[in-house]
Parts: C-alpha cells; sequence; structure tokens
C-alpha cells in the first residue's frame, strides 16, 4: 500500500507546485505561504479528530515532541524559500530543484538513521542528480 500512498503524495505534490504558482501571483510569498500553512492546519486537525487519533497525544513523548517540533521549523523554513523561489522563479525550474531533498534525505537517511546504501540506491540518487541539473542548466 505504500506505493500508492507515495503515488498520491507525488501528485498532489505536483498540483501544490503548479496551483501555488497560479495563486501567489501579484502576492508576498511568505504571506501566501501563511494562508497555504493555516489551511494545511485545519485539514490536518480535521483529519486527526474525524479519525479519533486525537487520543494519541498524552502518550506523545518529549523526545517525539522535539523532533516533531524541529521537524515542523524545518517544514515552514522550506515552504517559505519554496514560495518565494516560485515566485520569483519558472515552476518548471524551481520544482526539480526542491525535489532534489529526495537526495538530500538519502544521503541524512545514510548519515544520521545510519541506513545501508546499496548500489541501486546510489545509482538512483546519482540519476536523480544528474536528472536535476540537466532541468537547470541552461
Amino acid at each position: 500500500m505504500w506505493i500508492l500512498y507515495a503515488l498520491l503524495s507525488a501528485v498532489f505534490a505536483a498540483l501544490t507546485s503548479v496551483l501555488a504558482k497560479v495563486g501567489i501571483g501579484g502576492m508576498n510569498s511568505n504571506l501566501a505561504t501563511a494562508i497555504r500553512t493555516v489551511v494545511v492546519l485545519a485539514m490536518s486537525w480535521a483529519i486527526v479528530w474525524i479519525t479519533g487519533a486525537q487520543s494519541g497525544l498524552a502518550g506523545v513523548t518529549q523526545r517525539s515532541w522535539l523532533f516533531l517540533v524541529l521537524s515542523g521549523l524545518a517544514t515552514g523554513l522550506s515552504w517559505l524559500f519554496y514560495y518565494k523561489a516560485l515566485q520569483i522563479g519558472e515552476a518548471s525550474k524551481v520544482v526539480p530543484v526542491d525535489k532534489f531533498s529526495v537526495v538530500i534525505s538519502m544521503v541524512l537517511a545514510f548519515a544520521i538513521l545510519g541506513e545501508k546504501a546499496d548500489a541501486k540506491t546510489i545509482l538512483g540518487g546519482a540519476l536523480i542528480t544528474a536528472g536535476t541539473l540537466v532541468l537547470v542548466l541552461k
């Protein structure tokens, strides 16, 4: 099932980029990010309440809180920079650079999480890197 969810994530991420590019025309990118964030926040909490997941709040450890807050800060910074780049750049150039985060995530997973790098993963990362360079270099 994970592949279905990953593909749906990719489809909605693609829609996010195109819809955002249209939506931020003529406005401050930080304001656009804040508006998007309010929508994501409301939707996330609605899903938590609809599914009854709020009962798990009491069991969240301090360590989880720390890393989820840090992750949230990283997400917020990512969105702010992404919207600014999308506002001033072409979506077809900004999106591939943003998706280079896949390669950065792989390297961090190897270095920090101790995940094993096999030949297939390294080749895939190299191809993503090459593809990103082809798309953004003039």
